[in-house]
């Protein structure tokens, strides 16, 4: 293939570009490219700080310009994330098919969020991602897009390019003297943020393999995490952590308190083949271990508070939620009223547990809430004053009366 002839032929009507800017390998090939298919466009490179390192971020403004954008904006967004995104979410209970806590999915709308609005403050015409045409993020970016700026183009490059490899893309770059740091191999896709980083490719490709020690970046491996426990407490208001081992922290500094912590006892490791949006399966190894944490000192706390009907809608309200964040439908009704619903249930999660860490398990070890319906005097074994065990006769009549019905008409 003719690299000078990779990109499709020129568009019109397109002036300037907002792009969603990694200063990886992609994205370094996509703002020439851009320039070159839409008629010398401005391209203005926006980066998102989620949280996923200062590693990440060195250099970037100074890549980008030099690749061609005219301009790069590094917009913080990690106290708003995990405030606004994060713990919304996972005080539904939203966990995507039983096991993945959704970190690459609950980072993608307000990515988009800050992206629009960059767009809007430059007087953009048009948005563009850096998503292949396989994966979820497209879906999610465009999804945003469609319900924040439907008037805005939106440029996806994997969709229209004619460059199909790592190899074409570092081509394309060398034959424009557009520097990168990038190579021909790269063993895994990675994506990181506050909550979680997620690894892809190499040999995850085939589910036979078990992950090397390479593959995790976040955690130890638990056989080498320490030989004594590690406790730490957690204290609740309203769903929401507000301090770890009694020092008040915001949602993002507790969050990076607990990665640490955790991450060093090899706390939140899952690999999975999941379902994407797109109708394949892929498999993925994640590592969330703040917020393991995290969601089993809400569980615990929800054990105590919620009855038994109140903890059914909470699951049926997780599990809607799980999907509507992997699909990428934040801004919708749909994503309103199932955060609606969940709040009147989260505002009741307020109290304490203290969670044992140890060769990558956290274990709920002791909880209480202000709130808790646990009562020891109705629990006991023993003889107690509030419960005569004479009334679950007539309860239990009246629970099974339909069973007893249908039964009574079969033997006639």
């Amino acid at each position: 293939m003719s690299i000078e002839n990779s990109a499709v032929s020129n568009h019109s009507g397109v002036k300037k570009v907002v792009l969603a800017y990694s200063g990886g390998l992609d994205t370094s090939a996509i703002i020439p490219w851009l320039k070159e298919t839409y008629d010398n466009c401005e391209i203005v490179a926006f980066c998102a700080d989620v949280g996923q390192g200062d590693a990440e971020l060195e250099g970037l403004y100074e890549k980008a310009i030099a690749s061609g954008a005219s301009e790069c904006y590094i917009v913080d967004l990690k106290e708003e994330l995990v405030a606004d995104y994060i713990y919304p979410t996972i005080a539904t209970g939203a966990i995507y098919e039983g096991t993945y806590l959704l970190g690459t999915s609950m980072a993608r709308p307000i990515i988009a969020k800050a992206q629009v609005e960059v767009a809007r403050k430059v007087g953009a015409d048009a948005v563009c991602h850096g998503c292949t045409g396989k994966g979820n993020d497209q879906v999610r970016f465009e999804g945003c897009f469609a319900a924040l700026a439907p008037d805005l183009k939106v440029i996806a490059p994997w969709r229209e390019w004619e460059m199909v490899s790592r190899e074409d893309l570092l081509d394309y770059l060398a034959v424009r003297n557009i520097a990168t740091s990038a190579s021909a191999t790269k063993i895994y896709s990675r994506d990181a943020n506050a909550w979680h980083i997620s690894h892809e490719g190499g040999e995850l490709e085939d589910p036979w393999n078990e992950p090397s020690k390479g593959v995790w970046t976040m955690t130890v491996a638990p056989e080498d995490a320490p030989n004594q426990p590690e406790y730490v407490s957690l204290e609740l208001e309203q769903g929401k952590i507000t301090k770890v081992n009694g020092e008040a922290l915001s949602p993002y500094k507790a969050l990076m308190v607990l990665n640490e912590v955790a991450g060093a006892h090899g706390v939140g490791r899952i690999d999975i083949t999941e379902n994407r949006l797109v109708g394949m399966k892929s498999r993925g190894c994640y590592e969330t271990p703040g917020g393991t944490v995290m969601f089993a000192a809400l569980r615990a706390i929800e054990e105590l508070v919620l009855d038994k009907t109140s903890r059914e809608w909470r699951e049926q309200v997780g599990a809607q939620m799980a999907h509507l964040v992997y699909d990428g439908r934040w801004f919708t009704p749909l994503c309103e009223s199932l955060l609606g619903a969940s709040k009147p249930l989260a505002d009741l999660v307020n109290g304490e547990v203290v969670v044992k860490l140890y060769k990558g398990q956290a274990s709920v070890v002791k909880k209480r809430s202000p709130n808790s319906l646990y009562s020891e005097e109705f629990a006991t074994f023993g003889a107690d004053d509030v419960y005569n065990q004479k009334d679950a006769e007539g309860f239990i009549r009246l629970y099974s009366l339909s069973s007893r019905i249908r039964a009574l008409h079969s033997q006639k």
